[in-house]
């Protein structure tokens, strides 16, 4: 069985494979944690699953906070006996990276990438909706363009919250109506239907610029089905909630020849 953990900007990922089945998936906050801390919260998770955490074979990682990888590192290495393999440059992912360096592009887009080019084939625009909302493109070929960051829709109620005197903390759900009678629902009619605007605007932008036909468009992270459920016509093919832990499970078959379950 192989771990699979994710380390976003705000939740850390961690998903359980036996063979190319995810069999449980995990979801906990990032803070400032020691690798005890890590390591038994993530070694009670699997105990609560797996009755012998020993079956484990084998962890990968990719992470947008390099604060935290020695310690997630230390962690695994203690509680499970490995040393994550790490996504970074020089990995295995199948992808031909054409970014013009590559070292600056987050882990977590080349590994949506490599699932959604791997499960879905390309041509391909993959979108991860979270606390940033990215946009990637792959060629047919399996060549990673590059695309376009965006901030995230949580991320711009946080701040419309924070900077105005008197607009509340409000949940993310679709108003029926974009002319709305109060206050709660001006801010998610604003919100929700002008992101996503901003969504189906750089989608076709970037479908008219990459010139190639039948574009498929792969969608993950906690908001892609509210976006996707917003326009009239179809702007999102395919939403993916798990696409980053299947691309790092991905990846640790390109790179390593165990077969351990």
């Amino acid at each position: 069985m192989i771990l699979a953990i994710d380390i976003g900007n705000t939740n850390i990922k961690v998903g359980l494979f036996n063979k190319d089945e995810l069999v449980h998936a995990w979801r906990f906050s990032v803070t400032l944690r020691t690798a005890d801390e890590i390591g038994a919260e993530l070694k009670m998770l699997l105990m609560n699953e797996i009755e012998d955490i020993s079956r484990i074979s084998g962890i990968i990682m990719s992470s947008v906070q390099p604060d935290l990888n020695y310690t997630m590192e230390h962690a695994c290495q203690y509680y499970f006996g490995f040393k994550p393999i790490t996504v970074s440059v020089g990995i295995k992912t199948g992808l031909k990276i054409k970014y013009t360096n590559p070292q600056e592009v987050g882990a977590d887009r080349i590994v949506n990438c490599v699932a959604a080019y791997k499960l879905y084939k390309g041509p391909c625009i993959v979108v991860d909706f979270g606390t940033a909302t990215t946009f990637n493109y792959v060629t047919a070929e399996g060549e990673f363009m590059g695309g376009c960051i965006a901030p995230g829709i949580k991320t711009s109620l946080d701040s419309l919250v924070e900077h105005t005197a008197r607009l509340p903390k409000i949940e993310l759900i679709k108003p029926e109506t974009i002319i709305c009678r109060n206050t709660g629902n001006n801010m998610q009619a604003g919100l929700i239907y002008g992101y996503t605007g901003l969504v189906q605007y750089i989608l076709a932008r970037m479908k008219k610029e990459c010139g190639e036909k039948d574009v498929k468009v792969v969608a993950t992270g906690g908001l892609s089905e509210l976006v996707r459920s917003v326009p009239e016509e179809k702007i999102i093919d395919i939403v993916d909630r798990s696409l980053t832990l299947k691309g790092l499970k991905i990846i640790y078959d390109m790179n390593t020849k165990q077969t351990k379950e």
